[in-house]
């Protein structure tokens, strides 16, 4: 049987007090009052800097982070998370020019690694996930802030989470 499972460190390289959490959390302040190293035993996790599943977004798959920068951290502020099964299948999502599904269009079923390079534009104001859970990344080769998307229609960036419609890269969240 597979348990999902992540598990919250105050200090670096799983050090100090700790918080195991098996379920979504919107809050998890009262448990941990920073975190410097998180452990994932299954499943994805997207874990927040804020309550109630805000501020900045970091996708994290099974595996060791000894600390923050590993996640792509910008601080030790981690305050809510959610878990995702993996997803086997399809993949398929329309990235738009322009809000409400304007403009441009173009469809794709693999990951990204520069949007300019294939989509000519680097702003993405819009899209569309038909199949399959997406990541957003605000710089090309997967770096930078990341915005997590599911299934659904996002007709602005900030839908997503995003402060501006600059996206560099994008991949299927998949079994790596």
């Amino acid at each position: 049987m597979n348990m999902q499972r992540i598990i919250f460190y105050e200090d670096r390289n799983f050090q100090g007090r700790h918080y195991e959490c098996s379920t979504d959390c919107a809050d998890l302040s009262p448990y941990f009052s920073r975190c410097n190293s998180i452990r994932v035993d299954s499943d994805w996790w997207v874990v927040y800097e804020r309550p109630h599943y805000m501020g900045y977004q970091y996708v994290l798959t099974r595996g060791d982070y000894p600390d923050y920068q590993r996640w792509m951290g910008f601080n030790d502020n981690i305050r809510s998370c959610r878990t995702y099964p993996y997803v086997r299948g399809n993949y398929r999502m329309r990235i738009y020019e322009r809000p409400d599904f304007g403009g441009q269009m173009m469809e794709f079923m693999d990951d990204c690694p520069s949007v300019y390079d294939r989509f000519r534009y680097r702003d993405i104001h819009s899209c569309q996930v038909m199949d399959g859970y997406w990541i957003f990344y605000e710089q090309p080769n997967y770096r930078g802030r990341q915005y997590f998307l599911r299934p659904g229609e996002y007709r602005r960036y900030s839908d997503w989470g995003g402060s501006c419609s600059i996206i560099g890269s994008f991949r299927r969240m998949r079994d790596f």
